[in-house]
Parts: structure tokens; sequence; C-alpha cells
């Protein structure tokens, strides 16, 4: 993700040149630099939250196996797909378009339709990525019930069962530190500015004290579906904000 999102951000860093900036604008060039950013530091953080709040969503882990594949084969198919497209950019091919002259094309290395090809062969690739993750969501659906803490996480959200009650905390957390829930496993024996963390609690344990402490008779109100019908309402509000009349 971070590599991705660098490779990105150093393509826009041309950007601020003003003769290389009036090359780019509206080739390829600019496609490829936003995709590297959108899908690199987006989409792919995107699946990477996916992967890792799974089991505290649905209290099942994804297959691991399928997971790595799913990773490369996205990694490969978007790096196909769209770091030619800084080649052909450089070459002078507008946005949004997939053909070109063949006088206009260019020879060897820099011949627009090779790369073009390259780019609709990663495109495919990339979509077998994401098939990829569906399918691994249909394989894992039987799998055994997720560890408590199967991350050895840091943060608050894994301080209750998964999948969370409906009321997710059966006792509101005392927060003292920023990663409040690694710091109820760990104890820093370190001395001076010299940090040395034992382990004193499982994540298992750490959550039964919390259970044992917790209020017995939390109300919660009853199910509505009032909350769809107001879901539906914003793109009427949305409309009536584009549009002064109809």
């Amino acid at each position: 993700l971070i590599v991705e999102f660098t490779i990105g951000g150093l393509s826009g860093v041309t950007h601020a040149v003003a003769p290389s900036d009036t090359q780019q604008t509206d080739t390829y060039y600019i496609v490829a630099h936003f995709h590297y950013v959108i899908f690199g530091g987006g989409v792919l953080g995107l699946f990477a939250g996916i992967y890792y709040w799974w089991p505290k969503i649905f209290g099942k882990m994804l297959n691991e196996t399928w997971g790595r594949w799913n990773f490369w084969v996205m990694i490969v198919g978007m790096n196909l797909a769209f770091g030619p497209m800084h080649i052909v950019g450089l070459q002078g091919q507008p946005r949004r378009m997939y053909v070109w002259t063949e006088n206009r094309a260019g020879e060897g290395f820099f011949n627009l339709g090779f790369w073009n090809l390259v780019s609709t062969i990663g495109a495919f690739i990339l979509g077998v990525g994401a098939l990829l993750f569906l399918f691994n969501i249909f394989a894992s659906r039987n799998n055994p019930p997720a560890p408590i803490d199967p991350w050895d996480a840091r943060s608050l959200e894994w301080i209750t069962e998964s999948p969370p009650k409906e009321h997710n905390f059966d006792r509101i957390p005392a927060v003292n530190s920023l990663d409040e829930f690694f710091h109820r496993k760990y104890e820093d024996v370190g001395e001076g500015d010299q940090h040395d963390y034992r382990r004193v609690a499982t994540g298992a344990e750490v959550i039964a004290n919390e259970e044992a402490h917790a209020d017995a008779h939390i109300h919660m109100p009853s199910p509505s579906y009032w909350p769809i019908v107001l879901a539906f309402s914003v793109p009427v509000l949305a409309y009536g904000v584009i549009y002064s009349s109809l």
C-alpha cells in the first residue's frame, strides 16, 4: 500500500513543474497518477481493512492462502493496468481514448498499441483478483469461529466478543492510554526511556474480566425500519439541493 501510494505521489510531483504539467494534462499520465493514488492508497487499504475486521464483524477468519493469492494477483494486475499508462501518457496519448492511428502509434518500446494491450491484460488480471476475494468469502463461510484476539490487537473495538453484541460493550471500558487493549495485555517493565513489554494477560482474559464486571440489565431499543426510510430520503434531499425546480 505504501509503495503503490508513494509511486502515485511521486508521479504527482512532476505536475509542480509547469512545462511538464502542460504536457501531461489530459493524457493517460494523469490517469496513471490518479489510480496509483486512489487504488494504491485507498482500495488496497480498504481490502486490508476488510481482512483485518472480518473476524470482528462476522466471527470467522477469511482463508489466509486465498488471501495471499488475492493480494498478489491484485498487485500484479494493478501495476500492469496502470503502470504502462505513464508511458503512453508521456507519448501524448489523450485520456479517454483507447485507439490510435497506426502512423502515430510509435515503434518498438514506445508503441502505444503494445502498452495499451498490456494495460488491458492487467485490467483483466485485476478483475480476477477481485473474484478471488469473492471466492474467499464463499469458501470461508463454514470456517470455525475466529480466535477472540486473532491479531493481538491494540484498539478498543477488540475489548468485546466477535461479532459484537448489539450494545457493543457489556461495560463501557475505561480508557487510560492510547492503545488501551494492548496495555491491558502487556506491562512495560523497561527502565527509563527503554520499553520492554511483558505479557500479563491474554485478550480472552481481558474480555472475561470486562464481562465479569458488566451490567446485567442493559436496555436496548426495539429494531426499527425507520433508519431505512431515512436513508431513502437522502437522494431526495440531494436532488433538491442540485436542482432548484422540478
